[in-house]
């Protein structure tokens, strides 16, 4: 299949705003699963706005106090979510940075049609324009504790309030660009809450290169979400953040976990900075994937043609993976 680039807004993706830094120069319980529809307030979070006419696209926007604004979120239901009791397992899906990117990016790319029979259901989550899936050490405009949110509320919400395997081998997590970077260290940082994780053009090594990818990460969340503040702190940084967020020093928090990475190879025709963007992944993760192999630990990479892109053939093959992997419906 070719290349799937979203519809309707141009792809930044600057593994979270490379333009924005050249501008700067720099386990959850096993829950009763009570409908949705008839779900109250709960872990943090309050509905204020939500829509479920949708047979398998259902739509939230809850207020939080981690979240200074009211983040949205996806959850994608099985075809047959409705027709029987079964539970299923999850793919948490985040998207990638910059201001075209948000919880509909995937829904636009082509979630639905990918995952259309496939026993699973998919959450995908606000994660801020420049979020990288953290609590910031600093911010001027407010919380934005992304981490938080994704981790100690939604994620419990998800489980008690939809038939899902509440479990380890009953989810996954992969993303994106800056998605795909959370999905590795979410899968890291929190061991046994994901027994699949999958990483699509995002970043592996923070370090690499005099740390490229974390003052990305720093001048990205300064113009694009934290009105200056930044993740990892600036002019110095929160050493034992940068190390307990870094894949590459993160290693053996993959062993037993199904891990799938993609990167591109080839420069972008029509974006430059996709070409930067890509490039600094393709290393970060050829270094990662040194370091697992090094250390006897099994994953299923590609390198493909193209540049910073989502990749339809790729997104398809590694849901199957997914689905293989996790708990059976």
């Amino acid at each position: 299949m070719s290349d799937h680039r979203p519809t309707r807004r141009s792809v930044i993706r600057a593994v979270g705003g490379v333009s924005a830094v050249m501008a700067l120069g720099t386990g959850g319980i096993l829950a009763t699963a009570s409908p949705a529809a008839a779900a109250g307030d709960g872990f943090g979070l309050r509905i204020v706005d939500r829509n479920e006419s949708d047979p398998r696209m259902w739509y939230y926007r809850f207020a939080t106090d981690a979240i200074g604004w009211n983040p949205g979120v996806n959850v994608l239901l099985p075809d047959d979510y409705h027709t029987g009791a079964r539970r299923y397992p999850v793919l948490y899906l985040f998207h990638g940075g910059g201001t075209d990117q948000d919880f509909i990016t995937f829904d636009r790319a082509g979630i639905r049609a990918w995952t259309a029979g496939k026993p699973v259901i998919v959450v995908m989550p606000d994660g801020g324009h420049a979020g990288w899936y953290s609590n910031p050490v600093s911010t001027n405009s407010g919380a934005r504790n992304w981490e938080t949110f994704h981790i100690a509320q939604l994620l419990p919400w998800i489980d008690a309030n939809f038939r899902t395997f509440a479990e380890y081998d009953g989810r996954a997590v992969a993303g994106f660009s800056m998605g795909g970077f959370g999905a590795l260290k979410y899968a890291a940082k929190y061991y046994g809450h994901f027994a699949s994780v999958s990483a699509h053009s995002g970043p592996a090594s923070l370090r690499r290169d005099s740390g490229l990818v974390t003052h990305w990460a720093n001048a990205s969340s300064a113009a694009l979400d934290l009105a200056g503040g930044t993740v990892y702190g600036v002019p110095l940084w929160d050493e034992a953040r940068v190390s307990a967020d870094n894949p590459v020093e993160r290693v053996e928090s993959y062993r037993n976990k199904r891990v799938f990475l993609v990167a591109g190879t080839s420069p972008d025709p029509v974006n430059w900075f996709d070409t930067v963007n890509e490039n600094q992944v393709l290393a970060g993760q050829r270094e990662f994937r040194a370091r697992l192999g090094d250390a006897g630990i099994a994953h299923e990479w590609y390198e493909e043609p193209g540049g910073h892109i989502i990749r339809e053939h790729m997104v398809r093959r590694d849901l199957d993976g997914i689905i293989a992997r996790l708990r059976k419906a």
